[in-house]
């Protein structure tokens, strides 16, 4: 019998445990959240009756978990909905459920007896068969089912989620001795695809993979700060962004993180190894213990590193630790000469030989972190895992590096660097001496696509990516461009289906992609089955090239606006009745432009974390590129065949999405906006997404699709109109939007309603492009519209002007 997850218990309601079983839900599975009891003196509020009584719940303590989840920012939950497939329960009354489930998630408090005493509670209603894993962020997994029966024990493993689980996408998979192989892989597999999680098969050692060389890291960075002199912002100005790592860098995430655990994971690593040596690596630096013991842990706390204080006009002003003295003192303007090479470099591989070249401060902070990483990354193997690319992946996933310390090495050059390390004195790992003595220049080698790792073992491995993975850069050096220009290019996906590719500067759509796409549509129609409209980028399209927009608007060339605005109405239209399937593949920011490349498709796989929304009133416009009329039939087709039905409600809320720039926070919640149809799918790993969108284009054509017909649309006329006129008028005078924003939403309305008709009428979709066109052109003639535009391009925010 095949194995599958449907229903899962999380045991610990606490805040690792509690968004673990929202992430589970997020993913469709059925959890029992449960938790102890409360004691005496606790009285977490009861449901339903015992609420009203003031009787506290046997439950509560889960209860208020999932208040807390549903209040929580950034939300743990694609969509409150997702919250109703958690049920809270205790220990006490709800153990013997857990016999109901397939997945069982140990996640209380990081403490060895604790996790073995519950395990060996619910061991007797334990079904044989179902998966158990606990999540620890370092404690021995084959510690914690000592004493447990052969079957449970083969059953069970280490999960180690990163936190948050929704947004953090590493997954560590810890085997213990007796675990099943067959269920490792099984795990592995499923977690990728219904979690949408970058799984790492991990070692049983302490704090796994990213921890262990995370941590290393960090302190390296901290005793070389000390040592060189250099202030807290300084050090984060070296280790963040310009490095490939998070703009959190290092004493900022270490605040983010708190100090005490920090602490915590310190002493966990230091108390497990046996080598002197790396004991005294994972020694508590000095000034982590004062300020933990001053109670200066952080963001939770208020202070660690650094301090938010009250500044001028209210505004929050941000101190740093003076290390002299631990007082906290302005960050100063950070001026180096590391970061002044670095910023003329292209490129974070560019950047890296430009810091370590130097000869300042900076510099030597940059060189001392990283050749220490790299030493004891490569040291690690196969202690910790089994290959370089799984510790690579670890890194990027658990730790937002660009790049992990083997994609680093070979970065900067292995050979050259190795001879430096051992001119300073430091010991580099014999394989890794061995593989340079062996003519091999670099840990990873790439041919037709195929990847392959050097290994401690001498040889190389390919690395085996999943079925499930399309990369268009292995795609590209297997020549499968069929043609290309600056602002995107058409691949070969195979199977008969195409994918157009967008690689224009932050994804906008100018001309070149414009151009690109209708290519592309002849080019699938002579020789090709379907078309996905997709990439591998940083956000999937946020709309059209504003700064070219700005300066036409500027420059009073309304021609060449029209002209662009007629170019993207047409793509739309051809798109949608396009007689082979087209699938958009959306992820992260799809805005303006985006949205109206993915509305008239014939499907869209989006990945769960897309971020939909047509902003364009952002900027002072209204969507011109079918955008408003796509969204007004959408919500008006299920209603527009009945004039008996009233319009109004449908039309009042295109209006009030596109009018208000309404944005998801993920795939579920665009279906709810309507960005989605319920019959698009969601990908909840996005490595995965082109291809679910490459198969959801197969299906189609399998399936013989056939374009849908033109057809007129009801409009409410001007009766409905004089509705949303006066509804602005009613918030322009209760001072919620400005005379601009009136304005705006005018023309919005005018389009909506289909212009000066009578109710009922029926016009035809290009009579309301052409609406949509007309709104677009005046009001980028607005003073106000064109400052819009040029404070979103300069400050990355919208002005209600």
């Amino acid at each position: 019998m095949e194995r599958t997850i449907r229903r899962a218990a999380v045991l610990g309601a606490g805040v690792m445990g509690a968004a673990i079983a929202a992430h589970l839900a997020n993913a469709g599975i059925r959890v029992l959240l449960l938790d102890r009891v409360p004691e005496a003196g606790e009285t977490p509020a009861g449901e339903g009756k015992a609420k009203a009584a003031g009787v506290p719940s046997r439950s509560g303590l889960a209860e208020q978990a999932l208040q807390r989840l549903a209040r929580q920012k950034p939300s743990p939950v694609y969509s409150a909905e997702v919250l109703r497939r958690v049920e809270a329960g205790n220990f006490e009354d709800h153990r013997h459920r857990i016999g109901e489930v397939d997945w069982i998630i140990e996640a209380i408090v990081e403490n060895l007896e604790a996790k073995r005493e519950l395990l060996k509670r619910i061991e007797p209603h334990w079904k044989p068969g179902t998966i158990v894993s606990s999540n620890t962020s370092g404690l021995p997994i084959r510690r914690i089912a000592e004493g447990r029966s052969d079957a449970f024990r083969r059953h069970f493993l280490g999960t180690h989620f990163f936190n948050p689980p929704r947004y953090m996408k590493l997954l560590e998979i810890v085997p213990a001795p007796d675990t099943d192989p067959a269920l490792v892989e099984f795990m592995a597999d499923f977690c990728r695809l219904r979690l949408g999680k970058g799984v790492v098969v991990a070692k049983d050692t302490p704090n796994f993979i990213a921890n262990r060389i995370g941590t290393f890291g960090l302190l390296a960075t901290l005793e070389a700060m000390e040592r060189l002199g250099l202030s807290v912002a300084a050090a984060d100005a070296l280790t963040g962004p310009v490095i490939g790592r998070p703009r959190s860098a290092t004493f900022r995430t270490l605040d983010l993180v708190g100090l005490d655990t920090f602490v915590q994971v310190i002493r966990n690593v230091r108390e497990q190894v046996s080598d002197p040596a790396e004991k005294a690596r994972f020694a508590v630096p000095p000034l982590l213990e004062r300020l933990v013991r001053e109670g200066r842990l952080g963001e939770k706390t208020g202070k660690g590193f650094y301090q938010a204080v009250p500044g001028k006009d209210g505004e929050k002003q941000i101190l740093q630790l003076n290390l002299s003295d631990l007082s906290y003192v302005p960050r100063e303007k950070v001026r180096l000469a590391a970061l002044d090479a670095a910023r003329s470099a292209k490129g974070t591989a560019e950047r890296l030989k430009a810091l370590i070249a130097g000869q300042d401060a900076g510099s030597a902070l940059v060189w001392h972190v990283l050749k220490r990483v790299l030493i004891y990354s490569a040291a690690k193997i196969p202690e910790i895992c089994d290959d370089p690319a799984s510790l690579d992946l670890a890194m990027k996933w658990g730790f937002g590096w660009e790049l992990g310390p083997f994609e680093i090495w070979d970065a900067i050059g292995v050979s050259a660097s190795a001879a430096r390390m051992e001119r300073e004195g430091e010991n580099v790992p014999e394989w890794v001496s061995g593989m340079l003595a062996a003519g091999r220049g670099g840990f990873y080698r790439k041919a037709s696509g195929r990847t392959f790792t050097f290994t401690p073992r001498g040889a190389e491995a390919e690395r085996k990516e999943p079925p499930q993975m399309l990369s268009l850069a292995d795609l590209k050096e297997q020549n499968r461009i069929v043609k290309k220009n600056a602002g995107a290019s058409l691949i070969d996906l195979g199977d008969g289906v195409a994918c157009l590719e967008i690689h224009s500067p932050n994804s906008t759509i100018g001309p070149d992609v414009m151009q690109m796409l209708f290519w592309s549509l002849e080019e699938v129609r002579r020789n090709y089955r379907g078309l996905v409209i997709g990439h591998q980028g940083k956000n999937f399209c946020v709309g059209a090239n504003l700064m070219l927009l700005l300066m036409e608007a500027q420059d009073g060339n309304w021609p060449e606006i029209g002209r662009m605005v007629d170019q993207l109405q047409q793509a739309a239209m051809a798109i949608k009745y396009f007689e082979k399937p087209v699938v958009a593949a959306p992820f992260a920011q799809t805005l303006g432009g985006g949205v109206e490349l993915c509305l008239p498709s014939a499907r869209v796989q989006a990945a769960a974390e897309t971020y939909m929304g047509l902003v364009e009133t952002g900027v002072g416009v209204i969507p011109a590129g079918g955008g408003t009329k796509e969204l007004l039939c959408r919500f008006t087709a299920p209603v527009d065949f009945d004039r008996k039905i009233d319009l109004q409600p449908f039309v009042n809320r295109a209006f009030e999405t596109i009018g208000l720039a309404k944005v998801s926070a993920s795939a579920a919640e665009a279906k709810q906006l309507g960005y989605l149809r319920e019959s698009d799918g969601i990908t909840m790993n996005a490595d995965f997404l082109l291809h679910d969108a490459k198969q959801a284009a197969l299906g189609l054509a399998i399936g013989g699709y056939v374009p849908p017909a033109p057809r007129p649309v009801r409009v409410v006329g001007e009766p409905g109109l004089a509705v949303l006129r006066m509804a602005l008028y009613q918030m322009r005078c209760a001072g919620q939007i400005s005379d601009h924003d009136a304005k705006i939403g005018g023309k919005l309305a005018h389009v909506l309603c289909g212009g000066a008709v009578s109710e009922n009428s029926l016009v035809s979709e290009q009579y309301l492009l052409d609406l949509e066109k007309e709104a677009f052109l005046s009001l980028c003639g607005e003073p106000k519209t064109q400052a819009r535009m040029q404070h979103m391009l300069l400050t990355r925010k919208p002005l209600r002007n």
